[in-house]
C-alpha cells in the first residue's frame, strides 16, 4: 500500500520554487543557490501537516576532529565534520507511508570542542534532512538541481504554477525586488508590502509578511516565556540574526509580528526539539 497525497498537496508539491526563499552563498569561485533548514522544514509543515511527517537519524558518525588555528588572530581551536543519514516518513503511522533517505555531511569549527561538535553534527543532520526532502519536489530545493532553474519563479507567478514561455520569469513585484521595508524585519528576510497608489496597481504580497493578529502574537509570547532559558536565549540569538534586529533593541517581543517570524519560530522549536 502506498501513500496517497491530496489533490492540494500534489499541487503543492508540483509547483515552482518560490525565488524568495532562496539564499546564495560564496562556495570555492561561484556562488550556490540553497534553502536554509528552518525554511524546509516549515514547507513540510505546511504541505504534509504537523503530525503527518517524521524525521529519523538513522546513522551518524564523526569522521574527522582535529587541532586548528581560527580567525584572524589565529586562536587555538577545533575542527570537526560529521556526516549524517536521516530518514523522512511521509503519512500516518497505522497507515500507508511514504519513505525516502538522504545523506549530508557537517562542519564545526569553534575555539570549544564541545560546540565544534554541536555545530558540525546539526548541519549534518540538517543537511541530510534537505537532501532527504529534495526528492518530494520543487519546494524543497528540488528545482535548484537544474542550472537554468526553469521551476524557480517570483511570487507573482506562484498563482498558476506556471513559467512564461521560453524560459522567461514573471514580472517582479516591488517587495520581491526588496522594496524598503516599513516593518523591523529586515528586507532580505521579510518581503516588504507595497502600498497601494492611484497611478499604479497594488503590487502582490507575500503571505509571509501578513501581520499577526494580537491572539496570535500573545500565544506566541506565552510559548516563548515558557521555555527554558537556554532554548530561549538560542532562539533570540538566532531571531536576532535571522531578522537582523539591532543589538540596541532590549528584547524581540516587539518585533514578532508577521507570519513569517511566526513560521520560523515553529520550525526553530521543531527542530530544537528534534536535534536534542
Amino acid at each position: 500500500m502506498t501513500c496517497t497525497f491530496s489533490p492540494e498537496q500534489i499541487t503543492a508539491l508540483a509547483a515552482p520554487l518560490d525565488r524568495a526563499k532562496v539564499r546564495q552563498r560564496e562556495q570555492g569561485r561561484s556562488s550556490v543557490s540553497y534553502l536554509e533548514g528552518w525554511q524546509v522544514i516549515a514547507e513540510a509543515n505546511r504541505i504534509f501537516g504537523f503530525d503527518g511527517w517524521q524525521r529519523e537519524t538513522v546513522a551518524l558518525r564523526c569522521v574527522n576532529q582535529s587541532e586548528r588555528t581560527i580567525g584572524r588572530d589565529q586562536r587555538p581551536g577545533w575542527g570537526v565534520t560529521y556526516t549524517a543519514r536521516v530518514r523522512i516518513t511521509v503519512g500516518e503511522g497505522t497507515g500507508a507511508q511514504l519513505i525516502r533517505e538522504g545523506s549530508g555531511a557537517g562542519h564545526g569549527i569553534d575555539v570549544d570542542l564541545g560546540q565544534a561538535h554541536e555545530s558540525a553534527l546539526k548541519e549534518a543532520e540538517t543537511d541530510a534532512m534537505k537532501r532527504a526532502l529534495m526528492t518530494f519536489g520543487n519546494p524543497f530545493g528540488l528545482a535548484l538541481y537544474d542550472k537554468a532553474q526553469r521551476q524557480v519563479s517570483s511570487a507573482a507567478g506562484q498563482g498558476d504554477g506556471a513559467q512564461r514561455p521560453g524560459g522567461q520569469q514573471p514580472p517582479v513585484s516591488r517587495a520581491a525586488a526588496g522594496a524598503p521595508s516599513p516593518t523591523t524585519a529586515s528586507p532580505a528576510q521579510c518581503r516588504t508590502q507595497a502600498t497601494a497608489s492611484t497611478s499604479h496597481p497594488p503590487a502582490l504580497v507575500d503571505p509571509g509578511q501578513v501581520a499577526l493578529d494580537a491572539g496570535t502574537i500573545q500565544r506566541l509570547h506565552s510559548t516563548l516565556r515558557a521555555l527554558p532559558r537556554p532554548q530561549l536565549e538560542s532562539l533570540t540569538r538566532a531571531f536576532r540574526k535571522r531578522f537582523q534586529v539591532p543589538d540596541e533593541a532590549v528584547t524581540i517581543a516587539d518585533r514578532i509580528n508577521q507570519k513569517c517570524h511566526h513560521d520560523w519560530i515553529e520550525a526553530f522549536l521543531v527542530s530544537h526539539r528534534e536535534v536534542r
